[in-house]
């Protein structure tokens, strides 16, 4: 008879200070780590964008933008998760030396086959979990196409926007983002289908 071993979570603590030494970035859920995997130019070429928007839009104002490079805490009843959000906007930033945000008001995630249904489920779950979020947007890659959770009195409401003449409204940063803008340099038909993983 084999004997069951328990498995031992990383605790935050010990996954904060691998962060700071890893040449991989991870994400984390509960005690879990996962590792992330590389992008193609067009992924990247798209959050570059969102992230340089923000940035030239928000000079000024008191909402900062962050890029892929730092962490979005999401804390649950009974358990905490860390992600690598493509792009945030935060109005009230955490201090200097920390690794990651707790308020941000906009989160962007750049979606492709490997990633959609993380994106949409687990992901989209954790950050409408977040208080002070206001808009979470689901940015394709092979088309000029967003769908974005707006949270409204009642809840988060899901909107599309498609082709780049639309606009999205992003009133909680006082701004308005245009497709056209956000997909610059993206050559939708050099833009491959993902191949599928079984």
């Amino acid at each position: 008879m084999t004997a069951a071993h328990q498995i031992k979570l990383i605790s935050v603590e010990d996954y904060l200070a691998g962060e700071l030494v890893s040449t991989v970035k991870h994400e984390y859920t509960g005690g879990y780590v996962y590792a992330m995997a590389g992008a193609r130019n067009v992924h990247n070429t798209i959050a570059t964008g969102f992230a340089g928007l923000m940035h030239s839009k928000l000079r000024g104002r008191p909402c900062q933008p962050f890029n892929s490079d730092t962490k979005v805490r999401v804390r649950f009843a009974n358990h905490t998760r860390f992600y690598y959000p493509d792009g945030m906007v935060v109005c009230e930033p955490n201090p200097a030396n920390d690794t990651f945000q707790d308020r941000p008001v906009v989160i962007a995630e750049v979606v492709s086959h490997g990633t959609r249904r993380t994106d949409e489920g687990e992901k989209r779950e954790a950050y409408l979990a977040i208080p002070t979020l206001s808009a979470y947007l689901l940015i394709e890659t092979g088309e000029p196409r967003v769908v974005v959770y707006h949270r409204t009195e009642s809840g988060f409401v899901a909107r599309q926007y498609e082709g780049l003449a639309a606009t999205i409204p992003l009133e909680e940063i006082g701004l308005t983002l245009s497709l056209a803008d956000l997909y610059d340099r993206v050559d939708f038909t050099a833009v491959d289908a993902d191949p599928v993983v079984e």
